[in-house]
Parts: C-alpha cells; sequence; structure tokens
C-alpha cells in the first residue's frame, strides 16, 4: 500500500528504514501527542488507518511511512476535529495522490459537490443543518414516511426545525430497511438499543467532559467518536454470530 506522505514531521520518524516497536512509535509521537497511548495506536490499527509488519511470532514493527500515518491521523484529530470514518476517506485520498481539503477550527469544509448532491451531506460537517424539504430529497422518503420516523422517535428536528448530516444516513437505512420489509415500529428496539450505548459512552467519558483543561474536553469527543465507532461494530458482529447461530 501506498503511504501517506509528509504527515510526522520533524523527529517522529526514521529515516534509517529501521523498524520501530510500539512503544518506540509511542515514545516518537508523544513529543507532539502527549496523550497518544499504545491502545489507541493498535485502536487505529484496527480500523484501517495503518498497517504496521508483523515478526512471525506477531510483534508489530512500524515502518517511518506507518509513524508519518499516524502522526496525520493524530494531527487532523486534534486540529481539525474530524471523526475517524472521514480521515480514513482523506487518506485513501492522499493515496491516491489527492489533496483533501480540510476544515478549519470553526468547521466550513469546502465539498466540491453540489448542496443538492445527497452524497455531500453524508460528508458534509455535522454542523449543518438542513430544512425538512432538504431532508426528504436526501432520503427518497415523502412526507408521510417521516411523519412515522419522527413519530416512531427514529430521526427528530433540532430546535432550529433543521435536521444534521446524520439524520440522512440514518433516513436512508430506515428506507433501505423498509425496502425488506422492517417498518420504523419494528426499529423502536434499535433506537432503544443505541440510547442505551449512547448513555454508557457518555458515563465513561464524562469525567473527561468535566475538566477545566478545553483539551482534555476535546479529547473527551474524539474519545467518544472513537468509542461509538468500536460499539456499532461490536453490534455488528453480534448481529451476525446471533443470525449464523439461528441459520444453522
Amino acid at each position: 500500500m501506498q503511504r501517506t506522505p509528509g504527515g510526522a514531521g520533524d523527529g517522529t520518524a526514521t529515516t534509517d528504514g529501521a523498524l520501530l516497536s510500539i512503544g518506540a512509535v509511542l515514545a516518537q509521537l508523544r513529543d507532539e501527542f502527549p496523550e497518544v497511548t499504545i491502545s489507541k495506536i493498535r485502536f487505529l490499527e484496527a480500523e484501517g488507518l495503518v498497517e504496521p509488519q508483523r515478526t512471525p511470532s506477531g510483534y508489530r514493527k512500524f515502518a517511518a511511512r506507518d509513524v508519518q500515518r499516524l502522526a496525520y491521523v493524530l494531527r487532523v484529530q486534534r486540529d481539525h476535529y474530524l471523526p475517524l470514518r472521514v480521515i480514513k476517506e482523506h487518506l485513501e485520498g492522499l493515496d491516491r495522490g489527492e489533496q483533501p481539503v480540510l476544515p478549519g477550527r470553526s468547521g466550513g469544509e469546502v465539498d466540491p459537490r453540489p448542496p443538492d448532491d445527497p452524497e455531500a451531506a453524508l460528508h458534509a460537517p455535522q454542523e449543518l443543518r438542513m430544512g425538512r424539504a432538504e431532508l426528504l430529497a436526501a432520503t427518497g422518503a415523502d412526507a408521510a414516511e417521516l411523519d412515522q420516523w419522527e413519530s416512531y422517535g427514529l430521526v427528530e428536528a433540532g430546535g432550529d426545525g433543521g435536521y444534521d448530516a446524520e439524520t440522512v444516513v440514518i433516513g436512508r437505512l430506515i428506507a433501505d430497511l423498509g425496502r425488506y420489509g422492517l417498518e420504523p415500529r419494528h426499529l423502536r428496539a434499535v433506537k432503544a438499543a443505541a440510547e442505551r450505548e449512547a448513555g454508557l459512552v457518555e458515563q465513561l467519558v464524562a469525567p473527561l467532559r468535566r475538566h477545566r483543561n478545553p483539551q482534555t474536553r476535546r479529547h473527551a469527543e474524539v474519545t467518544a467518536e472513537e468509542l461509538a465507532e468500536l460499539s456499532v461494530r461490536l453490534h455488528a458482529a453480534m448481529v451476525r454470530s446471533a443470525l449464523r447461530l439461528r441459520l444453522r
């Protein structure tokens, strides 16, 4: 795999071709990212953002380009507040020789797609708000269907009456499931499970969110995003496992 160039900056990657242990990588990254941990590096590997080599006994060995890639991920998380799924898309673009546009600290990422393109909503900053008509166009639903989704609490408008970009994803998935005969009333259990998982994540990051240091509070948001992604993967794996047992 081609690797992201120029990520780490001074002092975070070897230049002599030597392979580093995960502990050595941690020591280098902590100069710029003091809160990084071995668990964090392993998590980024599990998410497919870095692919270190493995020794015959299974130990990770990181090349300079791996350290650069890790530093890029950590820096974009810290400076631009992007979730990992978006960072992964940026890395894939960089691997293809493209130059993704990064948002500023206040948001405002430039997207080359027209604003009425439904795909743009899936990658838009979460601060984006859209009206009812825009949501219907993006999900392909009609007004009656949206009313039903809202009546079962599957989607909801914000205090300003608008919807965020994540609602487009939820709406499309509800519509896709509907084509298999799953109605909104069947999805109330999914919503309830999501609320319970969100509550668990909230408890885990609550001490960080109460911290006086703004960087620590920001770390709580990043941690919550990572926990959410792990929770989704666990849920999907458990559903597949349960289905295999039932369909034998």
